[in-house]
């Protein structure tokens, strides 16, 4: 018997105005699941995150929380008052009562035990992002909602914090909903993508998103940039770089195949950036 979802919208509208903000919209968020919304900015996104956060009521429409849900939410932006100095164990106790060795066990667990101590506002983009998680984490949630939550990272930052993510998911088993229009780093960790225009323009798995038709048609030329790509085990290759098939692995260096080729037109699909060889 599958378990009912921890959240569960069910043909969500809300206007403002004359104008419709999400027009008959509906999700689902199973427990161990990450489900990311991905889509342009106007698109309806956080509004949608308010509503299931019960901060918005919606128009028309359903929105069922399983009971005694405990949701963490980490917000897309912090505005930090740079002359009131407050180190991070300060900042994290304002939402919690949590003890200081629960505080650092969190921060350990994100990746930031070193910042406990630090003043917020000297902090990375990076490392306040993952306070913020830490912060979340405090409530011991069965649901995370992420709005954005690798903004001011680099990328190899952006790549780090999507795997905390599925890394936290994975250990704690709480679902995820996740907010981003990083598409070419989330869509390789999720288990569901839902492409939102105020309505639902396609979901399902992140492979078949990609190709969708209104997928491209919304992301334009850069769709197919952003598209998801997994890696083909087609080969191998030797210790000087040359291309050896797969099964022949242990074929002597002398007949070797591909040598002197670039070794990224055979089969190599990255599942970690935009850049697609080959």
């Amino acid at each position: 018997m599958t378990a009912p979802p921890l959240l569960e919208a069910r043909n969500i509208s809300l206007t403002r105005g004359d104008r419709a903000v999400l027009d008959n919209v509906s999700l689902s968020v199973g427990a161990g699941e990450i489900v990311t919304l991905i889509g342009p900015n106007g698109a309806g996104k956080t509004s949608l995150v308010k509503l299931c956060l019960g901060l918005l009521k919606p128009d028309k429409g359903t929105i069922a929380r399983a009971p005694g849900l405990n949701i963490g939410y980490m917000p897309q932006r912090l505005s930090v008052d740079v002359t009131l100095p407050m180190p991070v164990a300060r900042f994290l106790s304002l939402w919690s009562r949590s003890t200081r060795a629960e505080m650092a066990c969190v921060l350990e667990e994100v990746g930031a035990a070193h910042a406990i101590d630090r003043a917020i506002q000297t902090l990375s983009g990076g490392e306040l992002q993952r306070v913020l998680l830490a912060r979340a984490l405090l409530r011991k949630p069965d649901l995370l909602v992420l709005d954005e939550p690798v903004q001011a990272v680099d990328v190899h930052g952006q790549i780090e914090l999507f795997e905390l993510i599925g890394a936290i998911r994975n250990r704690r088993g709480c679902g995820v909903l996740l907010v981003s229009h990083d598409l070419h780093l989330v869509m390789a960790r999720t288990d569901t993508v839902i492409c939102l225009n105020r309505h639902v323009c396609c979901h399902g798995k992140p492979e078949d998103v990609s190709r969708h038709p209104e997928y491209v048609a919304l992301f334009g030329r850069h769709a197919d940039a952003l598209a998801i790509y997994h890696h083909s085990h087609d080969h191998s290759h030797a210790d000087d770089g040359c291309v050896v098939p797969a099964g022949q692995e242990h074929t002597a260096h002398s007949d070797h195949q591909g040598c002197g080729h670039d070794h990224h037109h055979h089969g190599h699909e990255h599942a970690h950036g935009g850049h697609r060889h080959g």
